[in-house]
């Protein structure tokens, strides 16, 4: 019987450094207006975490806000682990929201795709060549008429 004896391999320096190590955020905000929807140009989306420190505890919840929505309604929001914001913590879960509307004729948020309850950010794409986890959420909805809200008569 023969003794086979195993050893770490050398790996490249910097090779850990592939993991995914930032967290992009996308969507899209459109304006629904009767029967038609149309992109939502400057729109905000906010991006809600929670994290849990070194000991394990829930910590309070931070956010951060995407850059004004392109012409397309197309917006994008990046996290990194190593920011100030998230420094010695793990993420645990986030969420996106409606945040802000420039246009004052189509400014009411609706919980499609929760909208205002908030969208989990659960499933991604990595992409190695930009080291970011990718999540999508929405499309998300403002409208110009306000929800009707069952009085429960």
């Amino acid at each position: 019987m023969t003794s086979t004896h195993y050893e770490k391999p050398n790996l490249p320096e910097g090779k850990d450094e592939l993991l995914p190590t930032i967290f992009g955020i996308q969507g899209l905000v459109l304006c629904k207006s009767g029967s038609q929807y149309f992109p939502l140009k400057g729109a905000v989306a906010r991006i809600t975490c929670v994290a849990v420190d070194e000991n394990g505890y829930e910590t309070a919840p931070f956010s951060i806000l995407s850059n004004g929505c392109d012409g397309n309604g197309y917006f994008f929001a990046t996290l990194s682990p190593y920011s100030s914001l998230v420094e010695n913590k793990k993420i645990k879960e986030c969420k996106a929201f409606l945040d802000y509307s420039p246009l004052d004729t189509c400014k009411v948020p609706t919980d499609v795709n929760h909208g205002i309850s908030g969208g989990l950010l659960s499933s991604y794409r990595v992409l190695n060549e930009k080291n970011m986890k990718l999540y999508s959420v929405g499309p998300f909805f403002y409208t110009s008429e306000t929800q009707s809200v069952p009085n429960g008569y």
